[in-house]
């Protein structure tokens, strides 16, 4: 096994007009975890800013930025934007970006947190980084190497 100083982490968005929701990988790169739900500021630098701050601390090698894609797959009106957003946050991070499709995972990050009890009031703060979770995990689970018991990698 790696020593988790050598796996790599990564910064998950859920990108919106209102809220961003940021989820970052493990030390281990197995798992997303919720970091926070950040309510977007007038000036779109200011957003920016905070989130390459998120990415220095966490030590991320890469963003992973939701695209919100019509169930087609083609574009939404939304996803050039958030490709627009996406890609300036990650020239001024210095970092690489990854576009991920992120179709249905809102729907989804909503009927996470009904079964967790959680009132539809109660959705808001919570649901664009449960979303931003669900987003790097898709990532993580498509770009994870497993090793086989006899050495052999898939």
């Amino acid at each position: 096994m790696p020593e988790a100083a050598s796996i790599p982490r990564y910064l998950g968005l859920d990108i919106g007009s209102k809220r961003i929701g940021v989820a970052v990988s493990d030390e281990l790169g197995l798992t997303a975890q919720p970091v926070l739900t950040l309510t977007r500021k007038r000036n779109p630098r200011d957003d920016m800013r905070s989130l390459a701050r998120l990415c220095r601390r966490f030590s991320c090698v890469g963003i992973v930025a939701g695209n919100p894609l019509h169930l087609s797959g083609e574009a939404s009106p939304q996803a050039a934007k958030t490709q627009a957003f996406a890609e300036e946050l990650a020239q001024l991070a210095g970092l690489p970006l990854s576009l991920w499709d992120e179709r249905l995972t809102t729907r989804e990050a909503h009927a996470i947190l009904y079964a967790a009890g959680k009132s539809r009031q109660e959705h808001k703060p919570l649901v664009d980084q449960v979303a931003a979770t669900l987003i790097l995990q898709s990532f993580l689970d498509a770009h994870r190497v497993v090793e086989t018991p006899d050495g052999r990698q898939f």
